[in-house]
């Protein structure tokens, strides 16, 4: 009886531990399952390879000299062109703006070979490509101021070293020229359509550039003979000079873009050429007292792209070689090649 009383406690206690005993399984573990196994570590991706930035001792260009073409490095090349294409008094920021566009300039014309030189990147003439000044010919120039000088173009090229201009992903066609008046020239008006090569404002007066205007006069026999000489067509009757001269339409920058002259129109690109303009930024009239027709010019060069006396100018008033190349060449980058 005692016996039969004990198994049925013990039976009772099972019954009410076992349900315990099965609640201690991990929660979110039925009972009986194996354990999850342990979420393993992310793997480690490889790290990528340190990239080295390109410097110009590193690029090799082929220029086109009087003499035939010759290779050198970027820093060999650059500091003699920005020596030639810009003073080397102008302020540092101007300087390294210029040494950025001469940069970009033969980048560009790298992979956008000339007709004139189709074997060289670049060449030496300021007709062409960009003006190069060897030693003996700054020592001419600079005379005691040499090694200043040099020093400062040096700093200009160094401070800026593989630095370039990009519109996407590719170097721009940075052109630039002296100086212009109050804007400067759309590209598409001498037939360098580029979206960043776009008329802006620039800061050049009269009184921050001494040599912003300039005079030309032409004896009405030279002018006639000029203008016949390419333009057979043009009629010069009648006692009055002043007749000779008809419509003058400008582009949007407030250049010249043709004149009617003996009746023909001539574009103001084929005037500067004809009469050795210094811009197409002019006015003609007939001055019957000079007894002479009369250009009167603003700035000098095409007009396209940065106006060095501009950046110059930029430069005095506080802003960097970037700001200056953005405001030139709106809509490009300024970035460094790694390797």
């Amino acid at each position: 009886m005692k016996r039969t009383i004990l198994l049925s406690v013990c039976a009772v206690l099972l019954a009410f531990a076992l349900p315990l005993l099965l609640s201690a399984t991990p929660l979110g573990r039925a009972a009986g399952a194996p354990a999850a196994p342990e979420t393993p570590e992310p793997a480690q991706s490889p790290a990528e390879p340190e990239r080295s930035p390109v410097l110009d001792a590193s690029l090799t260009l082929t220029v086109h000299t009087g003499e035939g073409d010759a290779e050198m490095t970027m820093a060999e090349y650059l500091p003699m062109a920005v020596a030639g294409e810009m003073p080397a008094s102008f302020a540092p920021e101007a300087l390294k703006a210029q040494a950025v566009a001469l940069r970009t300039y033969a980048l560009y014309y790298r992979g956008h070979p000339k007709d004139a030189h189709p074997d060289a990147d670049v060449c030496t003439s300021p007709g062409c490509c960009a003006a190069f000044a060897d030693e003996e010919t700054l020592r001419l120039r600079w005379g005691a101021d040499y090694d200043r000088y040099m020093a400062a173009v040096t700093a200009a090229v160094a401070d800026t070293d593989g630095q370039y201009l990009v519109y996407g992903s590719e170097p721009i066609r940075a052109v630039f020229h002296s100086s212009s008046f109050r804007r400067t020239e759309d590209g598409g008006s001498v037939g360098a359509e580029e979206p960043y090569l776009v008329s802006v404002d620039t800061p050049e007066t009269a009184v921050t550039v001494r040599s912003l205007n300039s005079t030309v006069e032409v004896a009405p026999s030279d002018f006639q003979a000029t203008v016949l000489a390419s333009y057979p067509d043009a009629t010069f009757t009648g006692g009055d000079p002043a007749a000779w001269i008809g419509a003058v339409s400008l582009n949007a920058a407030g250049r010249v873009a043709a004149v009617e002259i003996g009746g023909v129109s001539v574009s103001g690109i084929t005037l500067r050429q004809m009469f050795s303009l210094r811009s197409t930024d002019f006015t003609l009239a007939w001055d019957g007292e000079a007894g002479a027709f009369v250009f009167r010019v603003s700035g000098y060069g095409h007009g396209v792209g940065m106006s060095q006396y501009g950046a110059n100018l930029m430069a005095g008033a506080g802003a960097d070689y970037a700001e200056i190349l953005a405001h030139y060449y709106p809509g490009t980058q300024l970035v460094m090649a790694l390797t």
